[in-house]
């Protein structure tokens, strides 16, 4: 048996599972995945010839009839000429619905959130977290999307009104191991703190480290992960200098899945009246 398709020569490993795609004008063409750990299952696109009725996929240089996967090559020829984009990633919140980036962690619930496109921000409501509660791999309420690139950094813009102790905010990195940066209101004031927890599945509790307190409840979230997947949390109360808070935390893949990152307002505790944190905007650059 001949191998249709390996990869010997370039960075791409696998290749996974795939199909074969006839265009409209003719052409065929392999479609493919690369596992990448935390950035998740890449999908590439192959080009697909014939020789002698056996299907040659990606670049064969040495003709043994083996494909190796190209890195760079022509668009499909599908009759028409698109520009080039991405998926979507950062979000303004001025539409009535979220954006397909977007998925909870679990099935959404109606009192999760509030849109306000009038006033530009997306709302969460500070929901109490499960009775069962030992850490974040079991909170629904997470509102997250898969990595968008091997280097990229997050940021968001938060106003947060808590109505009661133990509620807090923050901007989170979660697979099999999480990560994430929250403000929280204690008796004492408002306090910003990173939290680090491996092997979450396996019940490990949760510890947030290097509280510090800060003056308002408007300011700034971010993390910048690198192709090396470290992820590196800051704070900001002006949107122009950021403070890293913590230490750098390496993102670890999901269960069949990268890992995500995303936003999330929770609570300790039953009040008659809850908290919330408004999202201005959620930016990837």
């Amino acid at each position: 048996m001949v191998p249709l398709l390996t990869a010997t020569l370039t960075e791409i490993n696998g290749p996974h599972q795939g199909a074969w795609v006839t265009t409209q004008t003719g052409e065929d063409w392999f479609i493919h995945f690369q596992d990448k750990d935390a950035f998740g299952r890449v999908v590439h696109l192959q080009p697909m010839r014939w020789k002698n009725d056996f299907p040659v996929i990606g670049a064969d240089t040495d003709g043994d009839g083996t494909g190796e996967p190209v890195t760079t090559y022509k668009k499909p020829n599908v009759g028409k000429i698109y520009p080039i984009a991405t998926p979507p990633e950062s979000d303004e919140f001025n539409e009535p619905r979220l954006g397909l980036q977007w998925q909870w962690q679990a099935n959404s619930q109606t009192n999760w959130h509030f849109s306000a496109p009038a006033y530009g921000f997306l709302r969460l409501f500070n929901r109490e977290l499960p009775e069962n509660f030992v850490n974040f791999g079991n909170v629904p309420n997470l509102l997250l999307q898969k990595f968008p690139a091997p280097n990229f950094t997050a940021t968001t813009k938060v106003t947060f009104t808590p109505r009661t102790d133990g509620e807090k905010t923050g901007l989170i990195v979660t697979g099999l191991d999480y990560a994430y940066v929250a403000v929280e209101k204690k008796s004492e004031g408002l306090f910003i703190s990173q939290t680090i927890v491996k092997d979450a599945e396996k019940g490990t509790l949760e510890n947030a480290v290097a509280a510090t307190p800060i003056k308002s409840g408007a300011f700034y979230l971010r993390v910048k992960i690198t192709e090396d997947s470290k992820a590196q949390f800051a704070f900001s109360e002006n949107g122009e200098n950021f403070t890293n808070i913590g230490e750098p935390f390496t993102a670890r893949k999901g269960k069949w899945i990268g890992a995500k990152v995303g936003i999330f307002a929770v609570r300790t505790g039953k009040t008659r009246e809850t908290g919330y944190a408004d999202f201005d905007w959620f930016r990837i650059e």
